[in-house]
Order: structure tokens, then sequence, then C-alpha cells
């Protein structure tokens, strides 16, 4: 633990940062607590910062003792609504490196229109929890290969859940798969949280176009529908064009923005 204290500013109340924890630091005026910061590696191994101040002042000297103790590169999420969170990472030399928008998606198969939508001939919808964990972890695999190959997968939703390294499938029992005889061809993740939320959802490159991602959300909607749940959540990057075409078809409206922010 830190006990030397990093003042920052010629103020005759000046806030004092003191560093708590590993990665933790406190905001301290006059021994009151005006801010918090914190640091922590995402699954996939970059370094994640956020702040809770109370005023511009402690946010600011917050960011300056973590930036000052913490490797480059660094990141962090703000809701873009937030304009004083926003304009604070900005001070603090944080530049936009995406955004992604957070879509409401029905679940009720007569809003979708997926009421009727069938997988093509020759493939099966293999519900979650049922799946082949060799055969998912192999189309998983291939599918983050394509997509690093093209538009990187960057441009794919940020994930957040905590994963053993080198492994990028959490939990087998959240995906369903559209199977081929001997393989699988695509792939949805849902995590049944308070509002079920649509992790990933994908499609091997040679067999896009063939309506296998509409039949796995048909599939993953439809029986969230019948779980009684109204609505799902569920994040596209910006540039994702495909993805917001598809979710636009049936019926989702994106509700906010996040960004993810580097420095």
């Amino acid at each position: 633990m830190n006990t030397k204290p990093f003042t920052s500013g010629l103020s005759d109340n000046a806030v004092t940062i003191t560093r708590v924890a590993d990665r933790q630091w406190h905001a301290l005026d006059d021994d009151l607590v005006v801010g918090r910061g914190h640091a922590d590696h995402r699954p996939d191994g970059r370094l994640f910062v956020s702040i809770d101040a109370w005023h511009d002042a402690a946010f600011d000297r917050l960011a300056e003792a973590m930036l000052a103790e913490l490797p480059a590169p660094l990141y962090t999420v703000v809701d873009e609504a937030d304009v004083e969170l926003t304009a604070g990472w900005r001070r603090a030399g944080f530049t936009v490196r995406r955004r992604e928008w957070e879509y409401v998606v029905p679940t009720d198969p007569r809003v979708t229109g997926l009421e009727a939508v069938l997988p093509p001939s020759g493939v099966t919808i293999v519900p979650a929890g049922q799946a082949d964990e060799s055969l998912l972890r192999a189309v998983d695999r291939a599918i983050r290969d394509e997509v690093e190959a093209t538009v990187g997968w960057q441009s794919m939703p940020a994930e957040v859940i905590p994963r053993p390294a080198g492994d990028t499938i959490v939990d087998p029992s959240k995906y369903a798969v559209a199977a081929a005889p001997d393989h699988y061809l695509g792939l949805i993740r849902v995590v049944p949280v308070k509002r079920p939320r649509i992790g990933l959802v994908a499609v091997r490159a040679g067999e896009q176009r063939r309506g296998i991602a509409r039949a796995l959300l048909a599939h993953a909607l439809g029986t969230l529908h019948r779980s009684g749940f109204a609505a799902a959540g569920t994040e596209v990057h910006e540039s994702n064009q495909a993805a917001s075409a598809l979710f636009e078809g049936i019926g989702a409206r994106p509700m906010s923005s996040n960004l993810e922010l580097v420095r």
C-alpha cells in the first residue's frame, strides 16, 4: 500500500490522492473521500481504468496520479450521454477508439417477423446447453480467425466476461449453434441476466447470406419470449453495418451509445 500522498495543485484545499490498494486510489479532501479510481485488466489483456469523483478537481487529480503509475496504453468506457465524464477523460489525454450502439431487441416473433423463419436446408439449430463442446470451440476459433483476417476482431462487441487466458468460450451452456452434419456453421451467445444480453451472433464466412444468422436469432429470441422476457439487449460496433441492418430489420432500436477511449 502506498502511504505517500500524491498532491496536485497549489490550492489551500488541495485534493490528496492516495493509492489504497493494488490499482485502487482514493481522492481525499480534509479526510473526506471525494473520488475513487480503479484499474483492471479485461479478458483480452487490456488495462481499463475508471474514476468516480464528486467534482472535476478530484477527477483530474485522480487521473493524473493513476496515469503516472500505470503503463500505457490505457482504456476506459463511458456512456456517450455522460458529457462531463467524457470531457474529464479527454482532459486526461484520452481519445475515442470506438463507439458501440446499445440496442433493445424485441423477442415477440410477431414483432420481429421471425415467427416463420427456419434454418436453410441441411442446417439444424442446436439449443443452448446441447452443443458439442469441441465443435463449438472449433467454429468459435474459425470465426475469430476469419474476422481478424478481414475487419479485425475490434469490430465485434467488446468482451467483458472474465475467462481463463486463451479461452474464448466462457460458458459453453450459453451458446446455441447452427449445425451441419459434421461441423458447426455459426453460433449465438445469450447471457440470461436481468435483461438478457445477446453477446455474439456470428456465422462462418463461407456460410453467410444463407439466413443462418436470422435463424439463430429466431431460435434465441423465441426461447427468451417463451421464458417471459419481452426484450433483450445487444451492442453493435458503429462500423458494423451488416449487424446493424440485421438487428434493425427485426425491430431492434438503438437506445444509447458507449464510447471506448484510449490513451
